[in-house]
């Protein structure tokens, strides 16, 4: 899949990502979007390993799918990291 497809189906990830994941981090449209491109990317990466093939391809419901899953991923790392640098809790 190319690279504007994976922004044009990363910018629904983030959108949908943030809707369903809820937090106060403050990045506001473009950072959940950014996170939905980076989710995307992930997504369709960890994908290609697991079935061992290219089948997300395009601007179609898989791709979504998995790109909205890894945007949930993203969000939620970015959510352990920044939670943990407000707190100063753990090794880091």
């Amino acid at each position: 899949m190319g690279i504007i497809s994976w922004i044009v189906v990363g910018v629904i990830a983030g959108i949908l990502a943030g809707y369903l994941v809820r937090g106060d981090e403050g990045l506001g449209i473009f950072g959940r979007i950014g996170l939905g491109i980076l989710g995307a990317i992930v997504g369709g990466f960890l994908t290609g390993l697991v079935t061992g093939g290219d089948y997300v391809t395009g601007i179609n419901l898989t791709s979504i799918l998995v790109a909205t899953g890894g945007a949930v991923l993203s969000v939620i790392v970015f959510h352990a990291i920044t939670k943990r640098q407000r707190t100063g809790s753990g090794p880091l």
